[in-house]
């Protein structure tokens, strides 16, 4: 079955999207990687994941594929989603089977800044995404969507049935647009698509802009974290592992509906609050961290919380690494890799 899969994942330069390609490519799957490689974070962070899947910086060129040095069956491609001609190109010498849609304009705190980033990569991007899949069909588009668009939910914890019609942030809208959008096109195209529902993953390669590398930087060097809604607030930590093996299960099994289309929440279902989660960094790093008190920002929520039966049920989905654990794991990649980029 892994040879009969053409898989092509977006954001594969991304945190989530590098342990994916990672993971198919260590089970023998055949990969194409896409990503732009923009500037909202640190490059270097992209580039060193790339290398870590046989991709050098010094080969890459916008829109040309290149082979992995360590997997015969990578190849990577520097590509915008919003260059239609080329996108459709690739998807019609390719034929694709299977798309992880994992690219995207991430943040929430971002959106109010630059929220213009945000129409072009989340919702032009994914609509040239879904075109291509329509005219050159696919047989599964698993896509990122994302705990945000609970927004302004007042139940706890959220379900897939819960309404999300009050975002709290323009990332959240986009995201909830992406979902609206997919089963549009599963309903007129028959495209067979899978939304998921993300909440606060973490772990090694993480973005620098999450809370874990916010924090474990500050602790390590001294300086103050401010933390919003007075420490009141709690988070679903997901352990990236954990995470990449829901992908994979999920993959293979397109949703049978009418429209072939589903959502799912993946996440830990064991709230964290933001103070405990700073006292379990404080224990593996040994320092006392540095706080300051400060009220709720704008787009920000109090609490998420995964309801996750829907994917046990129908995958058995099973998170097991706790906090302490996977904050471990993070801290040993932290501390080897801004090691050598400092």
């Amino acid at each position: 079955m892994r040879q009969e899969m053409k898989i092509v994942v977006t954001g594969a330069a991304g945190f989530i999207g590098f342990h994916v390609v990672q993971a198919l490519l260590q089970q023998g799957y055949p990969v194409v990687g896409i990503d732009v490689i923009n500037s909202y974070y640190d490059v270097r962070l992209k580039y060193a994941r790339l290398s870590e899947t046989g991709i050098a910086e010094e080969r890459i060129e916008p829109g040309k594929a290149v082979q992995s040095s360590i997997y015969p069956s990578y190849r990577f491609v520097k590509m915008d989603l919003n260059d239609r001609e080329e996108l459709s190109s690739l998807f019609q010498q390719e034929r694709f089977t299977h798309v992880i849609h994992l690219a995207a304009q991430a943040g929430v705190r971002y959106s109010l800044e630059n929220p213009y980033a945000y129409i072009d990569a989340n919702i032009y991007g994914f609509m040239n995404l879904l075109e291509a899949c329509r005219h050159h069909p696919v047989e599964h588009l698993l896509y990122a969507s994302s705990s945000s668009v609970y927004g302004a939910n007042r139940q706890i914890p959220y379900r897939e049935s819960d309404p999300t019609d009050h975002p709290v942030s323009l990332y959240a809208a986009t995201k909830k647009a992406n979902e609206l959008m997919a089963y549009t096109y599963a309903h007129l195209y028959r495209v067979p698509s899978t939304g998921i529902r993300f909440f606060t993953v973490y772990g090694p390669w993480g973005r620098p802009d999450m809370a874990p590398s916010l924090f474990m930087s500050s602790v390590l060097n001294g300086e103050t974290i401010r933390l919003f809604n007075h420490g009141e607030m709690e988070r679903d930590f997901t352990y990236i592992g954990d995470i990449v093996e829901g992908l994979l299960q999920i993959l293979p099994v397109p949703p049978s509906g009418n429209p072939p289309h589903a959502i799912y929440n993946m996440g830990c279902s064991s709230p964290v609050k933001i103070l405990d989660f700073l006292s379990v960094i404080e224990q593996i790093t040994g320092k006392k961290a540095r706080v300051k008190m400060t009220g709720m920002q704008p787009g920000d929520v109090t609490a998420t919380f995964a309801d996750t039966t829907l994917l046990q049920k129908n995958f058995n989905y099973q998170p097991s690494t706790p906090i302490q654990t996977g904050l471990a794991y993070f801290y040993e990649w932290f501390i080897d890799f801004y090691s050598q980029v400092q």
